[in-house]
């Protein structure tokens, strides 16, 4: 089977799930098409909209998407058997609910965390601490919010009962730098650098860590972790934040499916189309 005989479909990602990244979002989505074309790919691309209302898809998919129509879509088209890349499942294991229990229970070097219902009294816990929305991936800047007393909290929590938002995961506040990172996985392609340095943020939060202090730690160990992490969560296209303390100890405090790469993007299209198509040539078998 020759290249051309494939169809590829991707899906790009809604606007409303790309706070203040729509164009990075985007310009990393339409980058791995042309890559793919360039190998000789069909490659058909639909928004999540159109995708949910055509409901065409070729031999393999490529996506982006976080509207919960089209994760519901895309898991009946991955249990059917077409190769969807990242799974639908991994996208929803990305939720914070849910991906603070893998990383709990596999080890994985996170924030202490506690999983709260937005419905009752607000916990105890200990300040300074974040509030994330636990539902699902984070949409406006008020899904993750630093607190540092009772009374803050309890007006995050009002909110979210407000907006109907019924669960929520609280992080222990991590003193140190703040690095990000982006991967493919079983690639070799690892990036991460101190966003605070070059000005990179989605909404403003990174400013809380404070300027990067240069702490060393084992780059590859965090390699390791993300590896790993990508592996268990079913995401190999991924990005993510950490924190490194004092003592070079490492803590994941956030894990996504398929970021912007925005730092990295001309390097990373390349790596992401290699895996792409080194699962077509394990799928369709040529």
């Amino acid at each position: 089977m020759d290249n051309k005989d494939i169809i590829i479909t991707g899906i790009s990602r809604g606007r409303e799930f790309s706070p203040n990244h729509e164009d990075n979002d985007m310009a990393i989505f339409s980058s791995v098409a042309e890559e793919l074309r360039d190998r000789r790919f069909k490659v058909d691309t639909y928004t999540e909209k159109e995708f949910v209302k055509r409901k065409k898809y070729g031999n393999v998919i490529f996506n982006m998407v976080r509207d919960t129509g089209s994760i519901k879509l895309l898991k009946g088209i991955e249990i059917s058997g077409t190769k969807v890349i990242n799974s639908a499942f991994g996208i929803e294991n990305c939720y914070r609910k849910v991906l603070t229990r893998i990383f709990e229970a596999n080890n994985i070097p996170c924030p202490k965390s506690i999983i709260v219902s937005t419905q009752k009294d607000s916990p105890s816990f200990t300040f300074p601490c974040w509030i994330k929305r636990g539902s699902s991936h984070t949409m406006v800047k008020k899904d993750v919010v630093y607190v540092e007393c009772s009374e803050e909290a309890e007006k995050v929590f009002e909110d979210f009962r407000r907006r109907n938002i019924d669960e929520a995961v609280i992080n222990e506040h991590i003193v140190g730098d703040l690095i990000k990172f982006y991967g493919v996985y079983d690639t070799g392609f690892f990036y991460s650098f101190y966003p605070t340095e070059q000005s990179h943020s989605k909404f403003g939060l990174e400013l809380i860590n404070g300027k990067a202090r240069g702490f060393s730690f084992n780059k590859e160990q965090l390699k390791e972790y993300c590896e790993k992490a990508s592996r268990i969560l079913n995401v190999p296209i991924y990005g993510g934040d950490c924190v490194i303390t004092s003592k070079g100890e490492i803590k994941i405090i956030d894990f996504n499916d398929w970021p912007s790469f925005a730092r990295c993007r001309d390097i990373a299209v390349s790596y992401i189309a290699d895996y792409i198509q080194k699962e077509i040539d394990g799928t369709l078998g040529f």
